[in-house]
């Protein structure tokens, strides 16, 4: 995994983003659940950088996500899709931006 300044290729794929908590339960859910899937995000064969963090309002998440290509980004949502991140997250609100999709 690269930093996501770094050029990367003109097949990349984005997403940009933010996870939106309705109580501190649903915080407190996302804490305890995202260094495990950050982890195995990065470890993700075509993942460029992959960032989540908590802005200054407490109940929402910034998404920050490159991938190297489609397949890439792909494999990463199959692979989310199928976690224990997906089936304890799910519930939370998603409000993200793909680019660089066809």
């Amino acid at each position: 995994m690269t930093d996501m300044t770094e050029s990367t290729s003109d097949d990349a794929v984005r997403l940009s983003g933010r996870m939106i908590c309705a109580t501190p339960a649903d915080v407190a859910l996302i804490k305890a659940e995202l260094p495990e899937h950050i982890r195995l995000t990065r470890n993700e064969p075509g993942c460029v950088s992959f960032e989540v963090r908590q802005t200054d309002d407490p109940l929402i998440w910034s998404v920050e996500e490159c991938f190297t290509g489609p397949a890439a980004f792909d494999l990463h949502q199959t692979r989310s899709r199928a976690s224990d991140w997906w089936h304890a997250t799910e519930h939370i609100p998603r409000e993200y931006e793909v680019f660089g999709l066809t």
